[in-house]
């Protein structure tokens, strides 16, 4: 048998997010937020997800985003950056310009992300089919 104290020096040992103690829980918590999800999505590879990652400008994401608050999209934006997945680039302009764009750890989640916005989209009727038969 385990004991919790026993639990928390597995956790320590290894990463393993079925384990409440576990770090990576928090960090698969925050990866799994859908405005983190479309914000990788977004800077991988653009609106249609067909194109080349690129730096964005955060107006740029903003107008992208549909439904984002500017609170919302600050927050997520600063920590994806302080979780190394996104990079942000002050340009000393007038006015200032800042763009954000995805780090090699970004790019290396960016392709679940992506699929994941595909699956929800391709499989949008079929959810909500199961959905209504369950309600009626």
């Amino acid at each position: 048998m385990t004991t919790a104290a026993q639990k928390r020096e597995q956790a320590k040992a290894r990463y393993d997010a079925f384990l409440a103690v576990c770090p990576s829980r928090k960090l698969l918590e925050r990866i799994s937020d859908k405005w983190v999800a479309l914000i990788l999505s977004a800077l991988g590879s653009g609106p249609d997800c067909a194109g080349e990652p690129r730096p964005m400008r955060y107006s740029e994401l903003s107008r992208l985003l549909a439904g984002v608050s500017q609170k919302m999209l600050t927050q997520t934006l600063r920590s994806l950056e302080r979780d190394g997945l996104v990079t942000r680039t002050v340009v000393p302009t007038v006015p200032v310009t800042v763009s954000y764009e995805l780090t090699d750890l970004g790019l290396s989640l960016h392709e679940t992300m992506r699929g994941l916005k595909r699956w929800a989209e391709s499989h949008m009727d079929e959810v909500l089919e199961n959905r209504a038969r369950s309600e009626a």
